[in-house]
């Protein structure tokens, strides 16, 4: 049989459709807890729900959204794209309007949960469709996985944009903090922290909130161009994923199919602590160098060095995984985080030092970013072959598999940053107590490394190996 190729211009525009979930999601991820808890002002207890709450509902509308897409039917522009199309005028204003602050004196914590909710729904209406093309693009395995390896080297080098555009245009700007040797003995914080509040001139804010609005609309214009590439240069086959026996099969019919499916399960069981522990590193890293370490001024610039090298090291993890096998590469790429993860409390604080072990983390982030998104469609392939009357459900797999990761996180990200509020946590202090920078410690070192190590351990169980993967390309040919 002749080979589906996919043209490279067809695997870039594809594979620009991904940078703009990563890069509103690197942004929220590594910024949003610092502005809502030293810009926003909101407290650490209300900061925790709103993180949580917002990553719960985020979790939530995957497999809602799955299920929709399950049930529409194909138009002339496909079954997915129209998704794509619909949502992100709605997805653009409500990220703008994350990054505004209100001139209102109660419900400013309803205005950032409602909006940051609203933008998780409308970017997995943008997401999950787009996730599930990678199986209507071809049928051919080898190109589904070089195409995959395009979306994940612009997916990171959209966290670069995400990073650089955000920490650049916000880390001009010096948002002042207040020092007040006394200000930490105090018993009663939240009550001093109001009395101080009160005597500093909440102006000296307003450069940095503009900051933020600005790199906000920044992105936003990012968003809509990435959008009109993939629309424009990616075509959606409805032959791509369908067997000659197909036959449709009702949404929670495939559903339990697909959780009964094992290797489904353990692929997600595996990447599940896997996305923790890189979660919580995200989430707390801005604070960790702003207050453990102590730079203030640097931490954007250490981000930026994170992606980029985890940018530049996609290429040579999608060489190694076709040279030594998947499974192999999770335990290579994901351990060699470990070291780096110790050092970076373990050492003195040292600016130096610390650029180096971000740049030796970003290799591992590389890995965390490529491999449980190559490995997905090997179990879809997998399942093909056990259910051959069943179709349709490449959604549900890709959905339920980002729905257990977010839902998960939002609970971790929600307990640390109450962790950080019971450690007592002083909004807009220049420094902070001894307990908050142990916490942070912990949020960035011990608990990622345990949960990294938990992962490796469920990874044994994961049964599609090389030969299997194989057996299954052969397999399904045949059956085509």
């Amino acid at each position: 049989e002749s080979r589906e190729r996919l043209s490279v211009c067809s695997k870039l525009c594809y594979a620009v459709g991904g940078a703009p979930y990563q890069i509103t999601g690197c942004v929220l991820g590594f910024f949003l807890q610092i502005y809502l808890l030293d810009v926003a002002q909101v407290d650490a207890f209300y900061a925790s729900i709103i993180l949580f709450a917002g990553r719960v509902w985020d979790a939530i509308t995957d497999p809602m959204v799955g299920f929709f897409i399950s049930k529409t039917s194909w138009t002339r522009f496909g079954r997915l794209m129209p998704w794509i199309i619909f949502s992100t005028p709605f997805a653009i204003i409500s990220y703008f309007l994350i990054w505004f602050v209100p001139d209102i004196s109660t419900g400013q914590v309803m205005w950032y949960l409602v909006f940051y909710c609203a933008f998780q729904t409308l970017v997995t209406c943008f997401h999950v469709p787009y996730s599930a093309l990678t199986m209507f693009i071809s049928r051919e395995q080898s190109e589904r996985d070089s195409a995959t390896a395009y979306r994940m080297t612009v997916e990171v080098l959209g966290t670069v944009l995400g990073t650089a555009i955000q920490g650049q245009i916000v880390g001009n700007v010096d948002t002042p903090c207040i020092k007040d040797p006394f200000f930490f003995s105090l018993t009663n914080s939240s009550v001093a922290m109001e009395e101080l509040n009160m005597t500093h001139d909440t102006e000296s804010l307003t450069d940095t909130r503009n900051a933020y609005m600005i790199a906000a609309g920044v992105i936003g214009g990012l968003y809509i161009l990435c959008a009109l590439i993939l629309l424009l240069g990616v075509r959606e086959k409805r032959e791509s994923s369908e067997l000659q026996s197909d036959e449709p099969v009702s949404f929670f019919q495939g559903l339990k199919l697909v959780m009964n499916h094992g290797p489904y399960i353990k692929l997600i069981a595996g990447f599940l602590f896997t996305s923790l522990a890189f979660m919580l590193l995200e989430g707390n890293f801005a604070l960790f160098c702003t207050y453990t370490l102590g730079f203030r001024n640097e931490f954007q610039n250490i981000l930026l060095a994170i992606m980029l090298s985890a940018t530049l090291t996609i290429p040579f993890w999608q060489w190694f995984l076709t040279r030594f096998g998947k499974k192999t590469a999770v335990y290579v790429g994901i351990s060699s985080a470990i070291p780096f993860l110790i050092a970076v409390v373990v050492l003195d604080s040292n600016l130096f030092v610390t650029y180096v072990v971000a740049v030796a983390a970003g290799i591992s982030v590389a890995a965390a970013f490529l491999l449980p998104w190559s490995m997905l469609p090997d179990v879809i392939d997998d399942f093909k072959l056990q259910h051959p009357s069943s179709r349709g459900h490449e959604a549900i797999f890709f959905s339920f598999y980002v729905f257990f990761t977010k839902f998960t996180a939002g609970v971790s990200l929600g307990i640390s940053t109450l962790s950080l509020d019971f450690a007592g946590y002083q909004t807009r202090g220049c420094s902070q107590p001894g307990q908050v920078n142990f916490t942070l410690k912990m949020l960035v070192s011990a608990v990622p490394v345990g949960l990294i190590l938990l992962s490796l351990l469920l990874f044994k169980l994961y049964p599609i190996d090389e030969e299997k993967r194989r057996k299954n390309k052969k397999a399904l040919q045949d059956l085509r």
